[in-house]
């Protein structure tokens, strides 16, 4: 046999066994059984696979819609969040819009006020022209009828004023005012002076606010006349409504010596936490009290209640010695250098502070007339130690002028005013010359007053302004009433509890 028929006869056999295999007739009972067996075996683990396949199916159509009703809740709940936000977020947005722009609105409105205020407050002191300009600079001004209406109105007051003859302008003066009477007229040998010299709280108010009902305006020397840097003077001018009346106001002596310790008068100035200007007094049981006491805080709150009593913010002239220091403050080098001819009050008063330092006291001297000048009011020399002009002779005046240069002028920034004291003047003459007047000219002195009972004293030169003051005291009410008639009524002024009669001068 070939090796071709034996391989045809392995392939037949191997068909025979396979066709035996898969026919069970041709099978023995045994191979039969397990034939069926196996067959049964391979149904269930058929069936088994398919009940697999169609749980893995089901499971993953399950997930399937799980996962996209997450999506879509997710989703919605995105959706719906970010709608809640975007309304949310669009309402604040829209609320911190408004907010903004009211306040926006607010501080423009607040800015508008102020500047309204501020003008307001320049025009009520007759400087129109600083008011109209100041509305008309706001940015809002073309829009703002408010201020347009101001405008009109200023400018309507402004053209209904007329310019004041200087020569009619009358200068009053005061000395240190006296808080507690009783304190003043104690019976001492102090007491005449102080009545005849002197004037009460409750006097001085009242004659201003009489002054004041009647149109009186305060107005500085400085509004009369001009000054330029060498000394040359021209006129000036002062606009007024029809009605008012320019003053000029000064005030004597505002040092506060030793000798009026404990007579019911004010014992320095001071600059209170608000920046105003105040008074401090010792009481009688030796405790400080803080108040206005005096001219210069008393024509402050007068004016902060009545601006209209103030040309152009003016307040009036502070005339100051320098040998018990100013302002209350002992600012003299005598005390620091102790010569031998320091007087008693200085020696009595060092004794009781000895804790005593020049350079604070010069500093709070300082504080204080800063604050003053920045409020309208302005210096003038009283003399350093209170001399007499018209009778010292030249080399006294020049070492009297020099001391004050020293110790006064750079606490008060200088001053080219000069007020005489006892009343005196440099001549008798009508106008000024002479070796006196050439000194104090070169000195730096424009302004020079003194003192005249006259309703008017005024001369306007090319080298000087001159002015006479009027003293509204106790001897003038008492003796000359009909003086100040064109003021107020001395009678109705006078402090009964002044003693009478008034000591008579001299």
């Amino acid at each position: 046999m070939g090796e071709k028929d034996r391989i045809k006869k392995d392939q037949k056999v191997i068909k025979d066994t396979d066709r035996k295999k898969k026919d069970p007739e041709l099978m023995t009972e045994e191979e039969r059984d397990q034939y069926f067996a196996e067959l049964r075996e391979k149904r269930r683990q058929r069936k088994l696979r398919q009940k697999r396949n169609a749980r893995r199916k089901k499971i993953a159509v399950l997930g399937a819609a799980a996962v996209v009703s997450l999506v879509v809740v997710v989703g919605a709940v995105n959706g719906i969040a970010q709608f809640v936000l975007t309304k949310t977020s669009g309402k604040e947005a829209s609320q911190d819009q408004k907010k903004d722009e009211k306040e926006k609105e607010s501080q423009q409105a607040s800015v508008q006020t102020d500047v309204l205020a501020e003008a307001q407050q320049k025009a009520a002191q007759y400087d129109y022209d600083a008011a109209i300009q100041l509305l008309k600079a706001d940015s809002s001004y073309s829009e703002n009828a408010e201020m347009q209406a101001a405008v009109s109105k200023y400018e309507e007051t402004q053209n209904s004023c007329v310019s004041w003859p200087l020569e009619e302008v009358t200068h009053v003066f005061y000395h240190s005012l006296i808080k507690d009477p009783s304190r003043a007229f104690d019976g001492d040998y102090k007491e005449g002076d102080y009545n005849q010299v002197m004037t009460t709280i409750d006097e001085f108010n009242k004659i201003t606010q009489t002054m004041y009902d009647k149109g009186y305006v305060m107005v500085s020397v400085k509004d009369m006349a001009k000054a330029d840097a060498d000394g040359n003077i021209t006129r000036g001018e002062i606009l007024l409504p029809p009605g008012k009346i320019p003053f000029v106001l000064s005030q004597d002596d505002l040092c506060y010596y030793h000798y009026m310790d404990g007579d019911g008068y004010a014992s320095k100035l001071i600059v209170d936490d608000e920046g105003k200007i105040r008074n401090e007094y010792v009481e009688t049981d030796g405790s400080i009290s803080i108040g206005d006491y005096d001219m210069v805080p008393l024509i402050d709150r007068f004016v902060e209640q009545h601006p209209d009593f103030s040309y152009r913010g003016a307040k009036g002239i502070l005339a100051l010695t320098g040998y018990n220091g100013i302002l209350g403050y002992r600012t003299d080098i005598s005390y620091e250098t102790r010569p031998d001819d320091l007087d008693a009050n200085k020696v009595e008063w060092l004794e009781a502070h000895p804790d005593f330092s020049l350079e604070k006291e010069r500093e709070g001297a300082k504080k204080v007339a800063d604050a003053m000048k920045a409020n309208g009011w302005e210096f003038a020399s009283h003399t350093w130690g209170h001399q007499n002009v018209g009778e010292i002779s030249l080399e006294h005046l020049q070492t009297d002028t020099k001391k004050f240069q020293e110790n006064v002028d750079p606490l008060i920034g200088g001053t080219d005013i000069i007020i005489f004291a006892f009343g005196t003047d440099l001549t008798v003459q009508e106008d000024y010359s002479g070796d006196k007047f050439e000194y104090l000219k070169s000195a730096g002195y424009n302004y020079f007053c003194n003192v005249d009972s006259s309703k008017y004293f005024v001369q306007i030169r090319d080298r000087y302004f001159r002015q006479g003051r009027r003293n509204l005291d106790g001897y003038r009410m008492y003796y000359n009433p009909e003086l100040l008639e064109d003021l107020f009524d001395a009678k109705a002024v006078f402090d009964p509890s002044r003693p009478t009669p008034v000591p008579p001068m001299g």
